[in-house]
């Protein structure tokens, strides 16, 4: 297929989450599989990009808990027909992440998408849900020897527990070896670099090529 076709499905894809539309998405993610497009450039060109423009939507007050909750559903309805078709074989990165929400956080949206987006590019991920202590995401990074701390919210109110992170494994001894990263609405760069985080990702395929920089950067060192 020409690469203007498979933007055309990437569109429909992003539009599909965008409207809620879980048959259209699963209909249209068939169609990939069947023109042999990649599994991975569909997620984040498509399903990934439908459900930011549907976080956009949210932070305009124009969607809503029920039309972000119908978005998700469509999403993963595609993720489940694509996800077995991502060739991970030619992914040689096997670098382990341990990722969650933040104590006093439940939003998670923002970290399944992250974590899909990492899984299928090659990273071993960790996923300790929402609502996690700083001490509990410390210590299982330490227990999994994981390279990277992913860490999300959508609150202000919960930002300092990121800083926590920091700073618990900064005493624990590990922070040369585990890298931290974080994200969500109300994080932005500057946070991150008064915290004393690795990087900043303002969304999921973001997250994912910051990642992937920053262990270029460590294997040329």
């Amino acid at each position: 297929m020409s690469n203007s076709g498979e933007q055309r499905l990437f569109t429909a894809l992003s539009d599909a989450v965008l409207n809620m539309e879980e048959e259209a998405v699963q209909e249209i993610a068939h169609k990939v599989i069947e023109e042999r497009i990649d599994a991975y450039r569909a997620i984040e060109n498509g399903l990934v990009d439908g459900m930011n423009r549907a976080g956009q939507l949210f932070e305009d007050e124009e969607y809503f808990i029920p039309e972000i909750l119908l978005c998700s559903d469509a999403m993963y309805a595609g993720l489940e027909i694509l996800d077995p078709h991502i060739d991970r074989a030619q992914q040689r990165v096997r670098k382990k992440v341990v990722i969650g929400v933040v104590e006093g956080d439940t939003h998670d949206i923002g970290k399944n998408l992250v974590k899909t987006l990492l899984d299928a590019a090659g990273f071993e991920v960790v996923d300790l849900g929402r609502d996690i202590s700083p001490q509990q995401i410390v210590d299982s990074a330490i227990e999994e020897q994981a390279d990277v701390i992913a860490l999300s919210t959508l609150m202000t109110t919960t930002m300092e527990g990121m800083a926590s992170v920091v700073e618990l494994l900064l005493q624990s001894g590990h922070r040369e070896t585990v890298k931290v990263i974080v994200g969500g609405g109300p994080v932005s760069q500057a946070f991150a670099d008064r915290i004393g985080a690795d990087g900043y990702a303002p969304t999921a395929p973001a997250a994912v090529k910051m990642l992937q920089g920053l262990f270029r950067e460590t294997e040329h060192a």
